[in-house]
């Protein structure tokens, strides 16, 4: 009995180290390839911020239209000129099909990885990563990925740094911390997920959600929203996606943001959402894992 629990202890210990930031830490001189140097903060950017928020919009709006026979209720308390913009917009994309693929849109049977497909040129999903006893990682499922093309989001609650996160940390492998301090919990079970929801449903307006919780299922509607399971790089596998982090601008369309994975634990809102991307280091082929630096350093 206790020799089944030390190799069950160890066998969980394996997966969770590769996420465990002080073992990565003190193991950074056997792993130099796992390290990223920026000369400062402020140009931490693979892309710039305005290609991350074209590239969501554009993702985010044709999930919008993919889903329009369910935004019957959104669509009530948008103003005039948003719902003529996406009737002309669901227009001339049926004009843009043939009779087949027209009546397959209509009656919106496209997966949300195929809307990133058509969209994007590419998809990603969650599957058995090819490290060893490192449980899931992220793959490319679908076509090709380009250099510094956003190839997935981190999801979770963002806390600011002086906000309590004790408890929801402990054994939690899939906290992130932003260069500021601020960190994103992007654990899909335990207390992580009850608090998540919880502020998810604190958020709403009426009809109109501020964030996606579908990442906490396992029919996620923002396909993007999987990179709290890529794993690290090593001396092995260089690290073909980096982190970039993204302030959502406070013009963000608000029929969009139900596709946001991210949300406030604060409902004082005293500065803007922070999002984290992953955006690709190289072209990335079909069938490929992502791998990523868990460390930048400042120089």
């Amino acid at each position: 009995m206790p020799g089944r629990l030390l190799r069950g202890l160890r066998q969980r210990w394996r997966r969770y180290k590769y996420r465990f930031v002080p073992w990565i830490a003190l193991n950074l001189n056997h792993n130099p390839r796992t390290l990223r140097y920026v000369p400062e903060e402020s140009k931490d950017k693979v892309i710039s911020d305005e290609d991350v928020l074209g590239t969501l919009l554009k993702v985010f709006q044709a999930l919008f239209l993919n889903d329009f026979n369910k935004q019957s209720d959104i669509l009530t308390v948008l103003p005039e000129t948003v719902k003529s913009k996406y009737q002309d917009l669901l227009a001339v994309q049926h004009q843009r099909v043939n009779l087949l693929e027209n009546r397959h849109q209509q009656r919106n049977i496209f997966k949300p990885e195929e809307i990133l497909y058509k969209t994007l040129g590419f998809s990603v999903a969650r599957a058995t990563s090819s490290l060893i006893s490192a449980g899931r990682g992220v793959f490319v499922t679908k076509g090709l990925v380009p250099k510094g093309a956003v190839v997935s989001m981190y999801p979770g609650t963002v806390y600011q740094k002086y906000e309590p996160i004790f408890f929801q940390s402990i054994g939690n492998p899939f906290i992130f911390r932003c260069l500021d301090g601020v960190l994103i919990d992007g654990n899909d079970k335990g207390i992580s997920k009850v608090v998540y929801r919880s502020c998810n449903g604190r958020d709403r307006l009426g009809p109109l959600s501020m964030s996606d919780s579908t990442w906490l299922t396992s029919e996620i509607h923002n396909p993007l929203a999987v990179g709290q399971y890529v794993n690290n790089c090593s001396n092995n596998r260089a690290a073909n996606v980096c982190y970039q982090e993204f302030d959502v601008p406070t013009v963000f369309p608000i029929e969009l943001k139900q596709y946001i994975p991210n949300i406030s634990y604060s409902c004082e809102k005293q500065s803007p959402l922070r999002c984290v991307v992953l955006v690709a280091l190289r072209d990335i082929k079909q069938g490929e894992e992502l791998f990523s630096n868990y460390f930048t350093i400042v120089s």
